[in-house]
């Protein structure tokens, strides 16, 4: 075994990695870049190497650096956990030229799954089932084209060098084949330097299941069941699950050998996915094969009762299988929800921001969380933009989802946004406990996953409004209680007016739409009670405060709220998940209630990567007009209304902050 490793990466994965080290004894070396010099992994390594800015490009993805680094300290391997060098065969050899293990998989199998067109070429070789389409050599458009109108649309347009969904359009007509073609091709460049592309059949309700399969250099394969991973968005993962649901015996047997023998069809070695769509009717295709650990793979630890890093480490020291497939052992269910820094209601745009508030659910042999930040920590604009891997256990589905349901309820966090209320909300959604699922989860049940309903509303603004008021007083007490004059009535707080209510009104913004609530104190002997007035309904409420947590009672109705305020960001964390709201100030103005997010201005700090316009043109609503890439992500900024291009502020390549004015647009007056 290794008396010393180096890990080239960031994040949870580092720290996921440098846990099972230090549980075997192993000594563990982080590299950082500026972002990270004081990161989470940083601090959990026994050393650590700088490699530079905080780009990716110039530091996490100079493997040179790295092999440097892994020199300079005496490490004898390299594990590079998933994303940067994971599949990077150039690296890989190059760790073999300078004495280094790389723990992962041979050079020339991360060659031939590295082209997705190559891989199924082999795959067909291999008599593994695929999904038809075109993956030849002539990328002309015209090819590409032909071979997605002989199969028939919907197709779906992939990098052949990609991965984590970059380089990826779906097309549903022949109308839209030549924005999309260029769209990924565009991306795919960005994200891989490569913009060769296929294209395949779209299923249009297939589910997305993984097989985990396990090689050594011995000639020993294993399966380590599936994993479901059909619920996801712009293409990558949001809640995986294993085992699948609605998987017999038999077909797992099936997918498993299928994917033992795509893994022997590479001459593999360590950890690898094979990645299979599974149709309605049982049918099975090789989609891809990825050549290193997976997101996701927590949750077949949880069901096999086995850690995959600690096998990696053992495979790659050249050690046999700690385990034959009739040893392994299918246990429970798990689930993995990822928990991002992104706002769900708009497009799933990535968030960056600093983390004020971070509480997590107790971990236990029921809940882990995989993680690679603290609270006070910054999300950055230069990574992907995920802060945690919740994962919950038990002995079955149902179980196991009401336990993430619970975990969901439990995370706090504030001063970034996050995806937590989507995920409360999709996991407790009817179709999803039914196991109604398929790649279209999200798309299909959007109306039940977000929380943007009336009555949600209904339930959740008087509650926002009581902790204002009930803070407001409190703030008034403790300054007359530090005062000379304590009962001086200007510490009075209660909304006093001559001969008029004692009102509070207070404009709240929800999803950047306000409501006017109004706030009005009562007294019946000595206790305060509170009527508040929303869209015409009456609410009767009472409540105490203390510190961030409040106990209300809104017309007979008592509950536990937990309040976090980030200035005039409150959120609610509440049995049913996290609801957040603004405080408008009087000198705040208002919210611009059109969402400027897919306006004229940057989301958020990024890079220009095309301007398709010029000044003078004329162009028609939602024409695009810029596309930005940001945290390993393209935006289109269309146009909000049929208009004219006054004056272009950018080029491609140049960096842009958040809220920065793009282009000036003058609308087309409406007769």
């Amino acid at each position: 075994m290794f008396n010393k490793i180096l890990i080239a990466n960031r994040g949870e994965i580092a720290c996921r990695i440098i846990k099972t080290a230090k549980k075997m004894g192993v000594l563990t070396v982080a590299v950082y870049s500026d972002a990270d010099k004081d990161a989470l992994h940083v601090h959990m390594a026994d050393e650590a190497i700088y490699l530079g800015p905080s780009p990716s490009r110039e530091s996490y993805l100079l493997g040179d650096n790295v092999i440097a680094a892994a020199i300079k300290t005496g490490a004898q391997a390299i594990h590079p956990g998933y994303g940067f060098l994971s599949e990077n065969a150039e690296f890989c050899r190059n760790c073999a030229t300078n004495n280094l293990t790389f723990i992962g998989p041979p050079v020339q199998a991360i060659e031939a799954m590295g082209s997705k067109s190559a891989a199924k070429s082999i795959m067909e070789k291999a008599q593994v089932p695929l999904v038809p389409g075109y993956h030849g050599e002539d990328q002309s458009s015209a090819i590409i084209k032909k071979a997605a109108d002989k199969m028939g649309y919907p197709v779906l347009l992939k990098a052949t060098a990609g991965g984590g969904g970059k380089g990826m359009r779906q097309v549903w007509s022949e109308t839209e084949f030549k924005e999309g073609l260029a769209a990924a091709k565009r991306e795919a460049m960005s994200s891989f330097g490569d913009d060769t592309m296929l294209v395949e059949k779209y299923l249009t309700q297939p589910r997305h299941v993984e097989i985990q399969v396990f090689c050594d250099n011995h000639q020993n394969a294993v399966y380590l069941f599936e994993r479901d991973c059909s619920v996801q968005r712009r293409h990558q993962k949001v809640i995986e699950e294993a085992p699948a649901f609605k998987m017999s015996e038999k077909l797992r047997a099936q997918m498993g050998e299928s994917a033992i023998k795509s893994a022997q069809a590479i001459g593999y070695q360590g950890a690898g996915t094979v990645e299979f769509l599974l149709d309605v009717d049982g049918s099975f295709y090789f989609m891809e094969m990825n050549t290193r650990l997976q997101v996701e793979h927590p949750v077949t630890e949880m069901i096999s009762g086995q850690d995959l890093v600690e096998w990696q480490l053992r495979v790659a020291a050249g050690e046999t299988l700690p385990k034959t497939q009739e040893q392994l052992i299918l246990n429970g269910h798990a689930f993995e929800a990822r928990i991002y820094a992104e706002d769900a209601n708009n497009d799933f745009l990535p968030a960056t921001g600093k983390l004020s508030l971070l509480k997590t659910p107790v971990e236990s042999a029921h809940v882990r969380i995989d993680t690679g930040v603290r609270q006070g920590d910054e999300v950055s604009v230069y990574y992907d933009p995920m802060i945690a891997k919740l994962i919950v256990w038990d002995e079955s589905r149902d179980k196991a989802l009401k336990r993430l349901s619970k975990a969901l309820s439990e995370y706090r966090i504030n001063g970034v946004t996050t995806n937590i209320d989507f995920l409360y909300n999709l996991a407790t959604s009817s179709p999803f406990i039914e196991e109604d699922i398929d790649t279209g989860f999200i798309e299909k049940n959007k109306a039940l996953i977000f929380n943007d309903t009336k009555k949600a509303l209904l339930n959740e603004l008087p509650i926002a409004a009581l902790y204002l008021v009930l803070s407001i007083e409190k703030s008034a007490q403790q300054s007359a209680q530090q005062s000379n004059d304590p009962h001086s009535p200007w510490h009075n707080a209660n909304a006093w007016r001559l001969n008029e209510a004692h009102t509070h009104t207070l404009v709240l913004a929800h999803n950047d739409v306000e409501y006017r609530v109004e706030v009005e104190q009562k007294r019946q002997g000595s206790d305060a009670y509170y009527l508040i007035n929303l869209d015409g309904e009456q609410f009767d409420c009472q409540g105490t405060l203390d510190n961030n947590s409040m106990v209300v009672n809104i017309n007979g109705h008592r509950s536990h709220t937990t309040i976090h305020r980030n200035n005039n960001h409150i959120s609610l964390f509440r049995a049913n998940g996290v609801f957040n709201f603004i405080h408008i100030l009087p000198d705040c103005g208002q919210l611009d209630s059109d969402d400027n997010h897919g306006g004229l201005t940057a989301p958020m700090n990024g890079t220009m990567v095309s301007v398709l316009v010029n000044a003078g043109e004329m162009v028609s609503k939602e024409q695009p007009l810029i596309i930005m890439e940001a945290m390993k992500m393209e935006h289109t900024i269309k146009a909000p209304s049929d208009g004219k291009i006054e004056e272009v502020y950018f080029n491609a390549g140049d960096m842009v902050d958040g809220g920065a004015e793009l282009l000036a647009f003058s609308p087309l007056e409406q007769e």
